[in-house]
């Protein structure tokens, strides 16, 4: 479907967000939420719309103008095209915010299995790898079984600095010179600032083929930008659809009031959860295709919300944890915690209505009772059917929980699905009043890797470590 069609999709592949079961009427005042505190928010929240539209406007948040982005998804489409039938495979090479969107919007939007389909299945496109930790074995081993000659590396950080990023590049470069000398930067393509940073300088030099990450997107954020559009189109996903689904969740969320904004009405639900001690917030999908967008949004969450001080300078060390589950796979695994152990969580469910396939149960067996029941039904019934069980069953016992209802997982829904959740962030960080899209905890880990691997200018920081690095042997056993 074309963006033209975008006004047809609005019934159709509008998401749709329950959160009955978080409310008083239907688990109880003891953990619900009641009428009264949600409406005391509706002016906090207001503001914070207000505040979130300023800071839009003064192009401080320009990961809402991603939707919009237009032209640079044509720009990368034309480069795909350009280097069609030429890679067998295509390998980002990111960490954290440069990783954890392609690796979602691939297991949402490409068939099952899309490395293992035969070239021909894959309509000639790569085969996608995304690489985003240094293990040496790990590393090492993918490295032996690629062909460097019919592989694409796609280095991406921000900043340049990304010391694991830039690791792996540097023993990527080295392989490509050994194997293709000069010809090894028609193997490379970078994701980076526009004009500062390391990278930047390197490709000054390499003139590696480039792409732009807007100035103030974050990492966590930028799964709509080059970051995540580059691995999606070259495997066969419709970028401009994931982008005119991201802007009609912008026109969803675009409401001041909570009562009409999915994003404001958790943000909500979860801000009022965190004061009575729910500090955990599960994400759990009842789609396999989904389960790495509870990945990508526990990064999303974490990074954002998790901060030492508020707005006003002052001590708070708030943070909702995030945790990542898979329906109906933890239901036999992890919501036995949730349904018996501390009230602390909100269970986000991720519903959809259609799949692409049904599968239909064969026949039951006679004798068995305890099975044959299941005959002539489908996995679809089944997939869905646990879920309104494990939702019964939370809400029986006064466990709150949300529901996002897709009809289906393709481009449109995705790209919506993502942008709601971003806005989400944003608003639960108003309303806790914090700065949202910083990570001074990752910097401070990142500063001191610099100083121990004797990166030039941290000298002090590494002489600060090893004084205060004191270990007793009383406490190892």
């Amino acid at each position: 479907m074309s963006r033209r069609d975008h006004a047809a999709l609005r019934q159709t592949m509008r998401i749709r967000f329950d959160f009955n079961n978080a409310m008083a009427s239907s688990i109880g005042d003891a953990h619900g939420i009641t009428e009264a505190a949600l409406a005391s928010l509706s002016e906090r929240v207001a503001r914070g719309h207000s505040e979130i539209a300023r800071r839009r406007q003064a192009g401080e948040l320009d990961w809402m103008k991603l939707p919009s982005s237009l032209n640079v998804a044509s720009e990368i489409e034309a480069y795909v095209d350009s280097i069609k039938g030429r890679f067998d495979n295509f390998v980002v090479l990111g960490i954290g915010g440069s990783a954890l969107g392609n690796i979602a919007l691939s297991t949402a939007l490409n068939p099952p299995y899309y490395n293992l389909l035969s070239p021909e299945q894959r309509g000639g496109r790569p085969r996608l790898f995304v690489l985003d930790n240094v293990d040496p074995d790990q590393f090492s081993g993918f490295l032996r079984v690629v062909d460097p000659r019919r592989t694409l590396f796609n280095v991406i950080t921000k900043s340049g600095t990304t010391a694991e990023t830039m690791a792996q590049y540097l023993i990527v470069r080295d392989m490509l010179v050994k194997a293709l000398g000069d010809s090894h930067r028609d193997h490379i393509v970078t994701t980076t600032d526009a004009k500062s940073g390391e990278l930047r300088k390197i490709i000054e030099v390499e003139e590696y083929r480039t792409f732009v990450i807007p100035g103030t997107v974050g990492g966590r954020f930028s799964v709509l930008s080059p970051v995540g559009l580059i691995s999606a189109a070259i495997t066969g996903i419709d970028i401009q659809e994931l982008l005119a689904g991201a802007a009609f969740g912008d026109e969803m969320t675009s409401e001041p009031d909570l009562r009409r904004n999915p994003a404001y009405a958790n943000a909500a639900i979860h801000y009022l959860g965190y004061e009575a001690g729910r500090t955990l917030s599960v994400m759990m999908p009842y789609s396999q295709a989904l389960k790495d967008v509870a990945d990508w949004y526990c990064q999303l969450w974490a990074e954002s919300l998790g901060k030492r001080v508020d707005l006003d300078g002052r001590i708070v060390n708030v943070g909702p944890t995030p945790i990542k589950a898979l329906g109906v796979t933890d239901q036999h695994s992890q919501v036995q915690l949730y349904a018996e152990g501390r009230f602390d969580k909100i269970v986000n469910f991720i519903a959809v209505d259609r799949f692409h396939h049904d599968v239909v149960i064969p026949p039951g067996y006679p004798p068995s009772p305890g099975v044959n029941y299941l005959g002539g039904h489908t996995l679809n019934e089944l997939m869905d059917v646990e879920r309104q069980g494990t939702a019964v069953a939370l809400s029986d016992t006064g466990r709150p929980s949300v529901t996002f209802h897709l009809p289906a997982v393709n481009a449109f829904t995705v790209g919506q699905l993502m942008f709601i959740l971003e806005t989400q962030t944003a608003m639960t960080g108003e309303l806790l009043h914090i700065n949202a899209f910083d990570q001074p905890g990752v910097e401070a880990g990142k500063i001191a890797a610099y100083a121990l691997m004797g990166r030039s200018g941290y000298e002090k920081r590494a002489a600060e470590i090893s004084a205060s690095r004191k270990s007793s042997p009383a406490y190892i056993i």
